[in-house]
């Protein structure tokens, strides 16, 4: 309910044009300030991916980033990879950044834990994106550039990166401002936010009221509203509460956690986080993100349960790892949209992203328990 609803007000801003104005801002930013504003745009890129999905904003800003670092004489490979990175990093910092996060919260308030709030796990989650940042600018962009240097596909436009299964007419940039309804739908989204991390509702609650606003001041018309709705993923989520649920309520979860903790019980619960939080971050290489924080969340809690505990660094972990997909072009969908548009090879993601999923599972093991005690 929550990310259906979340996607409706974005989707409401998107058709009052708002979109394309911070689009065409970011262009001159690039433009004036040269390699520093190409920076700069992957960097607000992943400050907008904690509030809103990231695949529309790498769909708006990857051919920015393209075409501007084309017109400097400068690879866009260098920044492209960086851009998605930074989106996956970004989203992890609020409870509605990403879906893994509201999945793993959804999932351990069905386990008997209190929900998270909004910005609850923003201060592990800013440390460990600002320690990734840090290796993407001064040692990512380096190694991309020595990479072989392959030829781009022609992208016309945003709309063309959409990868399949996607709707190409969901994010195009080309639509008239209407500054109104540009501010209105602004607005409610700062509302919605604000009302659930002051804890007067639910996400959920608050989010369908937005939702709901935008639709009777006519922001947005139903019809549109069903469009502005991402289905692919909507039941993605759905299918996999179920799945997460029936290995909860048939034991499966508890079985493979007792086998696991006889093992880790010995090292104590630091050692057991960082070998949780390994096997989360190689799991969601192969697995979807939502797969991984549906199957492996009521793992944490019993987990942390059978070593008395608290179960909050735990999930913590889980949050972060489970959206931590660097090391393959085909972990999380913004690597797909720019492996597609930067050209790059299979190895380019290995070559960057392991090295960024090593120093966020340091940064990330070192950090949680100072902020969620055990």
């Amino acid at each position: 309910m929550a990310l259906a609803a979340l996607f409706v007000i974005a989707y409401a801003m998107e058709l009052s044009g708002l979109m394309g104005v911070l689009v065409r801002w970011a262009t001159r930013i690039c433009g004036q300030m040269g390699v520093l504003g190409l920076w700069i745009v992957v960097g607000l890129a992943g400050a907008a991916s904690a509030f809103l999905n990231n695949t529309p904003i790498v769909v708006l800003a990857a051919p920015v980033i393209r075409d501007v670092s084309r017109s400097m004489g400068l690879s866009p490979r260098r920044f492209l990879i960086p851009l998605s990175y930074a989106t996956i990093l970004g989203g992890a910092c609020t409870l509605i950044g990403t879906s893994t996060n509201l999945l793993v919260n959804d999932m351990a308030q069905n386990a008997g834990q209190p929900t998270f709030g909004m910005f609850e796990a923003t201060p592990v989650a800013l440390i460990v994106a600002a320690a990734g940042g840090l290796y993407l600018y001064a040692f990512g962009a380096r190694m991309l550039d020595r990479s072989e240097a392959l030829e781009a596909p022609d992208v016309a436009s945003p709309t063309a990166m959409v990868p399949a299964g996607d709707d190409p007419a969901i994010f195009p940039t080309d639509r008239p401002f209407r500054a109104f309804a540009a501010w209105t739908s602004l607005a409610t989204f700062v509302a919605v936010v604000l009302v659930a991390a002051l804890g007067w509702a639910p996400i959920a609650a608050s989010a369908l009221a937005g939702a709901v606003l935008l639709v009777l001041l006519r922001m947005i018309s139903a019809e549109e509203a069903y469009r502005g709705l991402r289905p692919e993923i909507l039941l993605l989520v759905a299918g996999m509460v179920v799945i997460g649920l029936s290995l909860e309520v048939t034991g499966l979860a508890a079985r493979a956690t007792d086998g696991l903790a006889a093992f880790v019980r010995p090292l104590g619960p630091r050692v057991a986080l960082a070998l949780f939080y390994g096997a989360t971050l190689f799991l969601t290489e192969i697995l979807s993100n939502a797969a991984v924080a549906v199957l492996l969340t009521p793992v944490a809690v019993a987990l942390a349960s059978t070593l008395g505990v608290n179960p909050r660094p735990f999930l913590v972990g889980v949050m972060l790892a489970a959206s931590a997909a660097f090391a393959t072009p085909f972990g999380y969908q913004t690597n797909v949209l720019v492996y597609q548009l930067g050209g790059y090879r299979y190895l380019d993601f290995v070559r960057v992203g392991l090295p960024l999923n090593l120093i966020t599972w340091a940064v990330g093991v070192a950090t949680i328990p100072l902020i969620f005690p055990f």
